[in-house]
C-alpha cells in the first residue's frame, strides 16, 4: 500500500489549479538576493525574501514572509522588465524560472526579462500552511477519488469533513481567511514594487491562469503583458472547475487510445475502442480486488488521468507499462517521479486557497447528484471530478471572489490545447468570454496540459514569444 500512496502523492503534487491600482511612485528595490535553498537550486537562480501583510485591509498589522526567486537577464541591452511566473497547482513556484530555461524557454525571452518565481503564501519556503494531514489523508488529497458507487460519495464526505475540521483548528488556521488567490495576486504586486518595477508581465499555467486573471483584473495599470496557458474557467478552481476533469479526460483519452492501438504488441487493444474497453476492464478488476501493491480502481483511474498530462511517446509509454502490469497482475515498473519533500503542506496549502476562494455547495446530496450525472456523461473520470472536496465544509470566504472582466487594457494572451485533461477547452472559453476584448486566444491542435513552450508548436511558440518581446498580440486563431 505504501507504494500506492507514494504514487498518489507524486501525482497529487504534479496535478491538480483587494487593493486595485498602484502606488504613485515605485520604491527602490528592497529584496536582497542570495543563494537558493539546496532543494530548489537551479543554474543561475537566486532567492530572496520580503514581508507582506497577512491581511491587505490591515497593512500595518501581522506580516507573513514570501520567498521569491530570480533568473536574471544577462543582457542589459535587451532587458525590458520582469516576468512573474506561476506553475499552477496552486503549489510552490521557486524553481519555475530555472525549469523554464531547462525546458526550452527561448533565449530571447531569457534576455528580455528577469524571470521571477514565488512560493505563494501557504507554500514551501513562504509562510506555510498545515492541516496536520495523515499519510492516509494525503492519499488522493488533490483530485477527489473516483466514486464507484453513491455510497463512496458519503464515505468521502465523512473523510473530507474531518480534513476541513483539522484545517480550521490547525496551528496555521489564522491564515485561513487570507490565503486566497486575490491575496496572492496582491502579493505579486508587492513583489513588483519590492523589485522597483513600474510594471510587471506575467506567465502562468493551469491554476496560474486564474491567478494571472485575478492579478490583471485587480492591477490593470501595473500589469504589462499577460500570458495564460492551460486555462481554468472564469470561476477559477470552483466546483465546476473540478467537474471539468471529467470532460477533459474524455477529450484527451482518445490521443492515448490511438497511440496504444497503433502498437498492438502492447496488448492493450488493436483499436481505440478496444483500448477504451481495456481501461474499464482494468478499473473494474481493481475495484473488486486491488493489486498486491495496493493499487485500487480509484488509483488506476487517477494514474491514467495524470498520464494524459503529457502526450509524448515517453509519457504514453510509461502509462502503457502501468496498464500492462496492472492488467497482468505483475509488479509496477519503477517510478522515478520525485515526491516533494513537503507533500503535507502542499496539499494543505492547496485546500486553503481553493476552498477559500469561493463558496462550494454544502449539501452532500448535491455531490451525489453531480457524481451520478457525470459518471454517465463522462464515464472515464467524471465520478472523480464531481466528488466531494473539503471545501464543502469550509468557512464562508471573507471576501467576494474576484473574477475576470472586460475592463482594462487589451493585454491578455491565452494559450490553450484543444485536448487538455485538467483544464479543457470548454472551460477556457468561459475565461475568454469573461475577458471580452481584453484577451485573445491561441488554440493548439494538441493534447496534454501545458503548451508554451513545451508542446513544441512552432506557430504558438513564435506568437507568444513575439508578444512577450514586441507586444504584437495576435487575434483569436488556431495554431
Amino acid at each position: 500500500m505504501r507504494k500506492a500512496l507514494s504514487l498518489a502523492a507524486a501525482l497529487a503534487a504534479a496535478t491538480a489549479l483587494v487593493v486595485p491600482g498602484a502606488a504613485s511612485a515605485t520604491p527602490a528595490p528592497v529584496v536582497q538576493w542570495r543563494e537558493c535553498p539546496a532543494d530548489v537550486a537551479r543554474p543561475g537562480l537566486e532567492c530572496g525574501t520580503l514581508q507582506v501583510p497577512l491581511d491587505y485591509r490591515k497593512r500595518e498589522g501581522r506580516k507573513i514572509e514570501l520567498m521569491i526567486s530570480r533568473l536574471a537577464s544577462t543582457n542589459p541591452d535587451k532587458r525590458r522588465g520582469i516576468l512573474l511566473t506561476n506553475p499552477g497547482g496552486p503549489s510552490e513556484g521557486l524553481t519555475l524560472p530555472g525549469d523554464l530555461k531547462l525546458g526550452g524557454m527561448p533565449q530571447s525571452v531569457l534576455d528580455g526579462y528577469d524571470l521571477i518565481g514565488m512560493d505563494p503564501r501557504g507554500f514551501g519556503y513562504s509562510t506555510p500552511a498545515t492541516c496536520d494531514l495523515t499519510e492516509e489523508q494525503m492519499y488522493l488529497g488533490n483530485v477527489p477519488p473516483y466514486a464507484v458507487t453513491q455510497a463512496d460519495v458519503r464515505k468521502r464526505a465523512d473523510e473530507v469533513r474531518q480534513i476541513a475540521q483539522q484545517c480550521t483548528t490547525s496551528s496555521t488556521a489564522y491564515l485561513l481567511p487570507h490565503n486566497t488567490t486575490a491575496n496572492i495576486a496582491r502579493d505579486l504586486d508587492s513583489v513588483r514594487q519590492a523589485l522597483g518595477e513600474r510594471k510587471a508581465s506575467f506567465l502562468g499555467y493551469s491554476y496560474g491562469t486564474n491567478l494571472g486573471a485575478v492579478y490583471t483584473t485587480l492591477f490593470p495599470r501595473t500589469t504589462d503583458r499577460v500570458v495564460l496557458d492551460s486555462n481554468l474557467g472564469a470561476g477559477g478552481w470552483d466546483v465546476e472547475g473540478s467537474r471539468n476533469y471529467g470532460r477533459g479526460t474524455e477529450d484527451t483519452f482518445p490521443d492515448f487510445a490511438r497511440w496504444a492501438a497503433a502498437r498492438p504488441e502492447l496488448g492493450l487493444g488493436a483499436t481505440p475502442a478496444a483500448v477504451r474497453a481495456k481501461y474499464f476492464a482494468i478499473a473494474g478488476k481493481l475495484d473488486r480486488t486491488p493489486s498486491p501493491e495496493g493499487v485500487t480502481g480509484q488509483l488506476f483511474r487517477l494514474l491514467t488521468f495524470g498520464g494524459l498530462y503529457s502526450t509524448t511517446d515517453a509519457s504514453f509509454g510509461k502509462l502503457a507499462a502501468r496498464w500492462q502490469a496492472l492488467d497482468a497482475g505483475t509488479p509496477l515498473p519503477p517510478d522515478n517521479t520525485p515526491v516533494p519533500a513537503r507533500v503535507e503542506s502542499l496539499i494543505s496549502g492547496r485546500f486553503y486557497v481553493v476552498c477559500g476562494d469561493s463558496r462550494w455547495p454544502t449539501a452532500v446530496s448535491t455531490y451525489e447528484r453531480n457524481v451520478a450525472v457525470d459518471r454517465v456523461r463522462y464515464p472515464l473520470f467524471g465520478a472523480a471530478g464531481a466528488n466531494i472536496m473539503p471545501c464543502a465544509f469550509w468557512p464562508d470566504p471573507v471576501e467576494k471572489q474576484v473574477k475576470p472582466t472586460d475592463r482594462g487594457p487589451r493585454n491578455v494572451l491565452m494559450v490553450q490545447n484543444e485536448r487538455d485533461p485538467a483544464t479543457p477547452l470548454s472551460g477556457a472559453r468561459t475565461m475568454r468570454r469573461a475577458f471580452g476584448d481584453r484577451a485573445a486566444m491561441l488554440t493548439l491542435d494538441h493534447g496534454g496540459h501545458g503548451a508554451y513552450p513545451f508542446a513544441g508548436n512552432a506557430c504558438a511558440n513564435e506568437k507568444v514569444t513575439s508578444y512577450l518581446l514586441g507586444g504584437e498580440r495576435p487575434g483569436d486563431q488556431k495554431c
